[in-house]
């Protein structure tokens, strides 16, 4: 059986280093900025893995729509997902084949034919999407009571049909062509919003045991001075 990507990318960077920053959110449009270890992501993931399981019932090999930005929240829902099993669908046009959808309020009519939809607000304090229709999930409030830990149940394809070891090879050779280590911390502006920018700008960072600084709405200037507070080694394109 093929091996469970969350499994795979997580596991090697808690035993090296579970406390140290491994996924910095930054938005210069409002000024947030959030801080993981790879300890906190693996908790966030563990909690949207139970959520998926126990609220929602998915089960290995269902697929999972997911249509958000590239945030510190989609890195726990994308690492939730394969850790229960799921295989994430990024093309919205394929929604039909879902099971669940994870989406932000503006995409919620293109899923309305899921039976079961997750709204993400991305508020940094948690604050949950006002004024959801009846039998649409606010994630914010519901995957917090989910407990932080997970046993995995088994593996699905990854994306694409593409099972955990064909995807984390992507992800090593994207590394390699990056020359990334595990040295590094890379800051990046790129989108997760195909299977390859996916790959390229955050499972490679992972891949590697690299920690990320991602920026959305970067400023140029804050950007200059960013490469110098978070010690930036690469920035990617």
């Amino acid at each position: 059986m093929s091996s469970n990507l969350t499994d795979a990318l997580l596991s090697p960077i808690l035993s090296v280093d579970a406390a140290g920053p491994r996924i910095t959110y930054y938005d210069d449009a409002t000024g947030e900025r959030i801080e993981l270890s790879a300890l906190t992501l693996a908790n966030w993931a563990a909690k949207t893995a139970n959520m998926l399981r126990d609220e929602f019932g998915l089960t290995p090999g269902d697929k999972v729509a997911v249509s958000l930005p590239a945030h510190w929240q989609t890195a726990a829902v994308l690492l939730g997902v394969w850790w229960a099993g799921g295989e994430v669908l990024l093309d919205l046009s394929d929604v039909d084949d879902a099971a669940v959808a994870l989406v932000t309020v503006d995409h919620l009519e293109s899923v309305d034919s899921v039976d079961e939809i997750a709204v993400l607000s991305l508020d940094p304090f948690g604050r949950p999407v006002p004024d959801l229709p009846i039998g649409v999930t606010d994630y914010a409030t519901t995957v917090r009571v989910h407990g932080d830990q997970f046993q995995t149940a088994g593996a699905g394809p990854v994306f694409d049909g593409l099972d955990a070891d064909a995807v984390l090879e992507q992800a090593q050779a994207a590394a390699r062509e990056l020359g990334l280590s595990a040295a590094d911390r890379v800051l990046a502006t790129a989108p997760w919003d195909t299977t390859e920018h996916l790959v390229q700008n955050f499972l490679a960072i992972l891949a590697a045991g690299a920690s990320l600084v991602h920026v959305a709405n970067p400023d140029a200037d804050a950007q200059t001075r960013r490469v110098t507070s978070e010690k930036i080694t690469r920035q990617l394109p």
